[in-house]
This record gives structure tokens, C-alpha cells and sequence, in this order.
């Protein structure tokens, strides 16, 4: 990698942000994948369908590169939300796999084009669905590391499990004593704040 060439710098950012979300998966059981711990719903596997969704989108057909996968699930007509779940029957090899192979797509397209190239969003209103390849890409990569800051806590959730891979765990070390303690002294100065704020 060239540390000074924009298009390795954006690689780095949006690969970093691929390899934690599909890490969150790692050792979890096919309902933990799935489960909504969300009152909308979010869920792990969901979340891996729908980045791999918006990939072959922004950067395949907005570029006049259709991958040729299927994405029934964001066709016309299709049901709402219907890219953040996966059905019993959609295993998560089938999901994984859609999304490395997005991945192989998103990065040729980012070989073969320019930064300044201008594509066509297919689903934005016409006349206002230009967009250059590095706004493509920053916009991808934003939205991976939203979905894998979702996926982090939605790990936490199932088995306490942090950071962006099993070596980087981003969070200072302690026990499970210590981190009961933590949250509780949190917990004691939000209802301080409460009292001392009015609501």
C-alpha cells in the first residue's frame, strides 16, 4: 500500500470497517447472528446484507457496473426493511459470500476508475443522482462503520464481545467485576444528573 495514494488510503478505511463487521459474526450461534435486539429489529446477520446491498450499488450500478447478482430483496416492490434480515432460508454463507463478492466488485471498480469519474444513482431523483466515485466511496465507507458501530454493540449485547477484531478490543482492560462497577458508577451519575437537572 502506498500511504499517500488516495485510492489506498480509502481501500484501508473501508476494508477496516468490512473485516470488523464480518468479524462480529465470528464463533456466534445462527440465531445470535439473527436475533432483532432492537425494537427495529437490527440484527447482525441483516446488518451484513444490507452493506453488501449498498456496495453493489454504489459502486457497481452507479457506475455502469451491474455485478449480476440477485438482490431481490431491493428490487422494485420489494418489502420494506426486507435488506435487513436474512430469511431462515438465506444462510449465512450465502450472506458472507454476497458480501465478499461485493467487496472483489466495489474494489475492481475502484481500480478500473478514476476518483473524479462521474456515475448515475439509480434510485436517486433524475437531476440530482450525480455522484463522483470518491463521494461514492466515502459514502460506502461512512455507512460501513455506522453498521459496524451498530454490530459492536449488538455483540456486546449477545456475549460481551468488543472492538474491531479479537487483538483490538479498543476498550481499557477488565474483568467482569470491574466493568459491573463501571456501569454502575455510571448509572449513579446519570440519576444524579437527573435530580440535579430536572429530567
Amino acid at each position: 500500500m502506498n500511504a499517500s495514494a488516495p485510492k489506498d488510503i480509502l481501500r484501508l478505511y473501508l476494508q477496516n470497517a468490512r473485516d470488523a463487521l464480518l468479524w462480529k459474526l465470528d464463533g456466534l450461534s445462527e440465531y445470535d447472528i439473527r436475533r432483532p435486539l432492537t425494537p427495529t429489529g437490527t440484527n447482525l446477520l441483516g446488518l451484513v446484507k444490507h452493506v453488501a446491498s449498498v456496495e453493489l450499488g454504489y459502486l457497481g450500478d452507479t457506475f455502469g457496473r451491474p455485478s449480476g447478482e440477485a438482490l431481490p430483496w431491493v428490487a422494485e416492490g420489494a418489502e420494506a426493511n426486507a435488506d435487513m434480515w436474512a430469511t431462515a432460508e438465506e444462510s449465512r454463507e450465502q450472506i458472507v459470500g454476497l458480501y465478499r463478492r461485493a467487496w472483489a466488485h466495489a474494489d475492481a471498480t475502484l481500480d478500473a476508475l478514476e476518483l473524479d469519474t462521474v456515475g448515475r444513482v439509480p434510485w436517486w431523483p433524475a437531476g440530482r443522482d450525480d455522484m463522483t466515485l470518491l463521494h461514492a466511496v466515502v459514502r460506502v465507507t461512512g455507512d460501513t462503520h455506522r453498521h459496524t458501530g451498530h454490530a459492536d454493540i449488538l455483540r456486546e449485547l449477545i456475549d460481551g464481545a468488543v472492538g474491531m477484531n479479537q487483538g483490538n478490543t479498543s476498550v481499557p482492560p477488565g474483568d467482569a467485576a470491574y466493568w459491573a462497577g463501571h456501569r454502575e458508577r455510571l448509572e449513579r451519575a446519570a440519576l444524579e444528573a437527573g435530580e440535579n437537572h430536572g429530567g
